[in-house]
């Protein structure tokens, strides 16, 4: 059986590569693809937690969360399609819509 520091090792390590994808990077699919990332760590910590104390809570939570995760990806997508497509940025700098 593999121990739960193992778990939440590979948990931190996938939640900071996508904290530090989403600092660095500026595309915004790869922005986009690093949140999810960091939504799938903190999956694998709720399930890992779940295991080991034998409860059913923090898959439900995990559940969830993916669920979420997709319609956060859709919508994502949708604004970026619209920005795209009304002014030719792939940048997240060049994007001051909300300035007048």
């Amino acid at each position: 059986m593999v121990p739960i520091g193992a778990y939440v090792a590979v948990s931190a390590i996938l939640f900071v590569t996508g904290l530090v994808g989403v600092l660095v990077r500026r595309n915004f699919i790869i922005v986009l693809m690093c949140v999810e990332i960091m939504l799938n760590g903190a999956n694998l910590n709720l399930v890992a937690f779940a295991h080991h104390l034998d409860s059913l809570a923090g898959q439900i939570m995990s559940l969830f969360v993916i669920a979420i995760a997709a319609g956060e990806a859709a919508v994502g997508l949708a604004i970026i399609i619209v920005v795209f497509r009304g002014k030719i940025a792939t940048n997240v700098d060049q994007i001051n819509l909300l300035k007048w």
